[in-house]
């Protein structure tokens, strides 16, 4: 009896010993963390991994690991594995916690390629739970608990996008439903109501205004810009200044589809503006460039019909171009996008197709490249596009 409890009194200092060698597991999850943000995601599972493998961590920790374990999973292309790992954290799993984190449900929404009423139905689930912790939070005069707010209030707005997007994605047959179009107001009124001035929920309406066939309720959702916050900064307080400062914040992806809106809308003037700090982040932006030399070309083509007014809002140099220069702009946006489709070896096929098109008229026109000198001829005349065969032979890909 005496040596067993000796044996008892060395294995405890042991194992404080351990204990205190061991880094403590809020330690691994923001070094894991850090890892991710710095997409280093193969050293940031090993990080995750020591954390899921011990067993002296709280529930929520072991959650937290888990997310970002589906994370690191999506992030390295492991697809059914991320989905399993985000199942893990919702019911009816027997560890999920309640209530589950409502991002679990955001990425599993995702993650639904092949069940619409899935998808919808876990986008639902973390709006619920969203809207649960804006109803139980008192309401707060401090900046980083507006914050939070914000970031709630966001999150649901892109998960009422997320459905909307479904109801109109052609793949599905929900896109097909007589009930599509109604849903899908409904869904952007609700987001609207969250967040009435969010420019990706007022594109996104944008969008479904012209599947509607409303192109002017359509031009109005993206015309709308918050109007900017008192400043002592003058050229802050500008609107003009204050929008593009919004829209060159949104990501290239968003940008580059509002565009292709703009130029359904027949705001040629708008989409250029756009493009142009769309460039300007990525000047190896093929569809940027793409979408540039199409509406300089639409420009052309409006402004050799005699339509005076299309270039008003190009400013006062871009309002004296002749459709002659505006063809050739077209042109130089055009080749440059082609050059960088076959360096770039870009898998958009149409777009290709489509550009070559345009380039093989221009050539026709007598439409060259600008020269590198000042001395530039006018080229030829614009013919109809259009052909009595084929009337959609140069409508965008």
């Amino acid at each position: 009896m005496g040596r067993a409890r000796i044996k008892q009194k060395k294995s405890a200092p042991a194992a404080s010993s351990i204990s205190q060698t061991s880094p403590p597991i809020s330690s691994l999850l923001t070094k894991a963390q850090d890892l991710i943000i710095q997409c280093d995601y193969p050293l940031a599972q090993k990080f995750i991994e020591r954390v899921l493998a011990r067993e002296d961590g709280t529930a929520s920790e072991n959650h937290q690991a888990k997310e970002m374990m589906g994370v690191v999973l999506l992030e390295m292309g492991e697809v059914d594995e991320a989905r399993e790992m985000f199942l893990t954290l919702v019911p009816p799993h027997p560890s999920a916690p309640s209530p589950p984190p409502p991002s679990a449900y955001l990425y599993l929404a995702q993650l639904t390629d092949d069940d619409p009423h899935g998808a919808i139905a876990h986008y639902q689930s973390a709006i619920d739970i969203l809207q649960a912790q804006l109803k139980g939070k008192a309401p707060s005069s401090g900046n980083t608990e507006d914050d939070d707010d914000n970031e709630v209030k966001s999150n649901i707005v892109r998960a009422y996008l997320g459905m909307v997007e479904i109801w109109m994605d052609p793949e599905y047959d929900l896109c097909f439903d007589l009930a599509a179009s109604s849903t899908c107001d409904a869904l952007l009124s609700q987001a609207l109501q969250i967040d009435p001035e969010n420019l990706e929920a007022l594109q996104t309406l944008a969008s479904v205004r012209l599947s509607q066939e409303k192109p002017e309720e359509a031009l109005l959702a993206l015309r709308t810009i918050p109007p900017p916050p008192p400043s002592q900064d003058a050229s802050l307080a500008d609107p003009q200044t204050h929008a593009l400062l919004l829209l060159n914040a949104l990501p290239i992806p968003t940008r580059v589809s509002r565009a292709k809106l703009l130029l359904e809308c027949g705001a040629y003037p708008d989409a250029l503006s756009l493009l142009e700090g769309v460039l300007a982040t990525d000047d190896a932006n093929v569809e940027g460039w793409y979408l540039m030399g199409w509406a300089w070309w639409l420009l052309a083509e409006r402004r050799k019909e005699g339509d005076a007014t299309i270039a008003v809002g190009l400013g006062e140099e871009g309002e004296q171009l002749e459709w002659q220069d505006m063809a050739r702009d077209s042109r130089d946006c055009l080749e440059t996008c082609r050059t960088l489709h076959a360096s770039q070896e870009h898998p958009d096929a149409p777009l290709l197709e489509h550009v070559k098109e345009l380039l093989g008229i221009l050539d026709a026109l007598g439409i060259q490249p600008s020269p590198a000198e000042e001395d530039v001829g006018e080229g030829g005349d614009w013919e109809d596009i259009s052909d009595e065969d084929d009337n959609e032979d140069v409508e965008m890909a």
